[in-house]
Parts: structure tokens; sequence; C-alpha cells
């Protein structure tokens, strides 16, 4: 009987998982069956971004967190497929800070290039997994949307690459019941015009706190205030927002801070992060964790170590992302196809904790980003994923870094070069902040009189 993969979701992570198996298939390799189930009515994960919020049309939570006019907020030389580069499918040099709907077509072409759409089960997300020690078997258990079914079926392997930016981790502070204004989660964010002329409250000092005060600035709010827990952002921020230490308390629409300061204010923005939440996988093989560079328990950050045959692609904290999924994927799917031999569950076991001690050292953005990188090195080295130049990549963070110090509204003009292709991109035709257009075409093309 030929093997079976069951792959958990049809994002960057899971899409990167059926490119790693299509691509060896392409080399002359012998591959499982795969079936891949997403709950979307579409891939791309976050990517695709649907304007409904709470529930979708299914009566499921919905997904995306993903809003309206985002712009990628790291450089797009940071997360290149190493073998499908931005020259291959645009066909010409663009920016270094594409908007959603751009890195959603640049998703997209890799998989369609690779013909793996073919292994997909749409509106259908998973109810259940468990696993049988007897047959050495999982069962997972799914309900079909489309017609309304609920059915199970037998797995020698499950990939869970359903992401972990989905399900909010929501504080509640005094006085929220009684709040003259709207409450709102970063994963219910989708316009920001909706906060124009309006007085902003951005909780959370990290990147969507960043970046949703950055939208609401660009789309008119009248003022931006946010408040952190520990340290501010600490941004050369425009006139108009402020940063404060951690609210304590509302009254009608005034907040209250601990420096003993208020403000009346239209809005809060929750942009206080997100939980690792997998309540349909069975608790003996449920990765437990909140959002960290190393979570434990996972053999090369990718194998569950109690039963290494479940994996998890995509699940830690990210300074590099799609080529670490792809990373991640390859090597998964060589020890799926039996080109690498796990150890035993001590050694396993014992080199998870020397991660963990090793991440616990870090103190600096470049210490992570550089931790992150080394540990996508040992993993590309022990496959056929296209080696590319880690040190490099590390650098453009370096710069990234550098330029949002220097200019926090601007970063986003600089260019950066390619380290697949060698090629520079070149400026947007509009600078960010007068970029009001985020499709893919006013993107592409340059507006007219230019």
């Amino acid at each position: 009987m030929k093997k079976r993969v069951a792959i958990l979701g049809a994002g960057p992570s899971g899409l990167a998982q059926l490119r790693a198996f299509q691509s060896a298939a392409e080399k002359g390799a012998e591959i499982p069956e795969l079936v891949c189930f997403e709950k979307q009515a579409d891939w791309g994960g976050l990517w695709n971004y649907t304007w409904r919020t709470g529930l979708d049309e299914h009566g499921e939570p919905v997904h995306g967190s993903m809003y309206r006019y985002l712009w990628s907020n790291g450089p797009k030389e940071c997360l290149e497929f190493a073998d499908y580069t931005f020259d291959e499918h645009f066909g010409r040099p663009m920016g270094s800070y594409p908007p959603r709907e751009v890195l959603f077509d640049y998703i997209k072409g890799r998989v369609e290039k690779a013909g793996v759409r073919q292994y997909i089960r749409f509106n259908t997300p998973a109810r259940g997994v468990s696993y049988d020690k007897a047959t050495g078997q999982f069962t997972v258990t799914v309900h079909d949307h489309t017609r309304n079914e609920t059915y199970s079926e037998q797995f020698d392997y499950v990939v869970v690459a359903t992401g972990h930016f989905s399900i909010p981790n929501v504080p509640e502070f005094p006085g929220f019941s009684h709040f003259g204004g709207r409450v709102l989660h970063a994963h219910d964010f989708r316009d920001a015009l909706e906060f124009k002329d309006k007085d902003v409250l951005i909780v959370g000092a990290s990147y969507s706190a960043e970046d949703i005060g950055s939208q609401c600035y660009k789309y008119g709010a009248r003022s931006i205030t946010s408040c952190y827990r520990t340290n501010p952002m600490g941004y050369d921020w425009p006139s108009n927002w402020e940063e404060k230490p951690n609210m304590t308390h509302v009254e009608g629409k005034r907040v209250f801070f601990q420096d003993g300061s208020s403000k009346e204010i239209d809005a809060i923005i929750l942009c206080t992060g997100y939980l690792h939440h997998f309540p349909y996988i069975d608790e003996d093989l449920r990765l437990k964790t909140n959002n960290r560079l190393w979570p434990l328990g996972l053999y090369k950050g990718i194998f569950w170590e109690e039963n290494p045959k479940i994996m998890y692609v995509g699940m830690q904290d990210q300074w590099y992302s799609f080529n670490m999924f792809d990373a991640q994927a390859w090597y998964a799917r060589d020890v799926v196809l039996g080109r690498i031999k796990l150890p035993d569950y001590d050694t396993m076991h014992a080199e998870d904790l020397r991660w963990r001690e090793d991440e616990l050292k870090l103190e600096t953005a470049k210490e992570m980003y550089e931790y992150q990188g080394e540990y996508i090195r040992q993993l590309i080295e022990a496959t056929d994923y296209p080696t590319f130049d880690i040190d490099a990549v590390n650098e453009t963070f370096l710069q990234w870094k550098h330029d949002k110090a220097e200019d926090i509204m601007g970063y986003r003009n600089k260019c950066y070069r390619s380290v697949m292709t060698g090629s520079m991109a070149i400026p947007h035709h509009t600078p960010w902040l007068d970029a009001l257009d985020d499709s893919l075409e006013a993107y592409l093309n340059a507006p007219s009189g230019k």
C-alpha cells in the first residue's frame, strides 16, 4: 500500500510541503499519496484576504487576520523562495516592500507552476486527529462544507501547517464592558479608513501595533496613542502619535494609563498577539507553546518528539518566513521518503533542549535572526533545497532594522538586493505614505504621467 500524508492547511506552510513533495517527484522520486485539507475556499492562508470577521460563510471561525492596505513590513528579499524568485514570477525588478496582493500573486505563482492544486480539498476544516499505536496510523476527521458531510480517513503521516496567527489573544481591562467606542483585536481589523478622523488607541508594542498604527496614520486617523507593557517601540513617530505605558482601566471613552495620564479615545485596537490553538488534535499529539523562536517538543523544530510521524511546519516566532517554511518542508519530506533517519527519543529531546538553552541566551534582534538563520542553514544543508546566502539575508535584516529606526514612515521606500538573483530592487513609483491604492494593477503599473 502506498503511504498517505495528510497536510492540514494550504497557506504558505502547507503549500511549501506540497511543493517539496512535487519537487521530489519532478526529479523522479516516488512520493506518497498527498491530501491537503484547507478550511478556506482558496489557498494562500492569511494572504487570502477576506472582508469577513467573526464567523465565515460556513459558521467557522474566520482564519484570516489580513487587512486591506497591508504592505510587507519586511524586505521581500528576506522571504524570497530559493527555487522561485520574484524576478522569475514578475519578469522584472520591483520594490522591496510589496503590498499583500502582490505577495499573494507571488505565492500562487510557484504552486500554480508546480501544479499541486489537485492535492487540496477546499472548504474542509479538520475536526479531529488521533493516532492508533496498533495500526501505526492516524485518523483524520474533517468536515466537507461543500457536501455538508463529516468523514474520516487514515494516514501514515500528518503535517500540521495551519499557522498560528488566527486565534487572537484577547486581554480584558476594567471598563471594557462600558467603553463608549469600539474595542477590537488586530485579528478583526480590516480597513484603516474606518478610523479616519478618530482618536485610536493601539494596545501592544510589536509588529502588529507598529503596522496597524501606521495604517491608521496613513489613512487619516486624527491621533494615535500606543501603549506598552514592558518597553515602548521607540520610533520617531509623527506628531499625532504618542506612546504611553500600559492602560489601567477605562471610564466611558476615557482611557487611563500607568503614568497617571488619560485620554479620550474612539477605538481601542488590541495588538496583543495570537495563540497556538489546535483543539482538533488529540492531547498526546498536540503542540502547546506560546510564540517563541524555539517551541519545545519539536525535534528540528518540526517533529513531535513523542510521535515524530506528526509534524508541525511554521510554528516558530518568525524573522524568516517563506524560505524557513521551505527548509522545514523539505526536511520533513526527506524523513517521510526515508532519506533522513530520525534518531531515538532521548537524542531528539536532548538536541531540542540545547536549542532552547541557546534561545534563552538571545538578547538582541541581531542575535535572534542569526539564530533562526543558523537553524535554517542546518535544515537546508541536509536536503536538496537550493542553498542560499543566509549571512547576506541577515545583513538585509540588519539594514532593515536600521532603516526603520531612521524613518519609521519611510523605510518601505528603501531597496535591497536579492540574495537569490543578485538583482537590485527598484523604488516603487509612489512613496508608501502616498500609495493609497494597494492593488496588484496599481503596484505593477506606473500611474499616468510617470
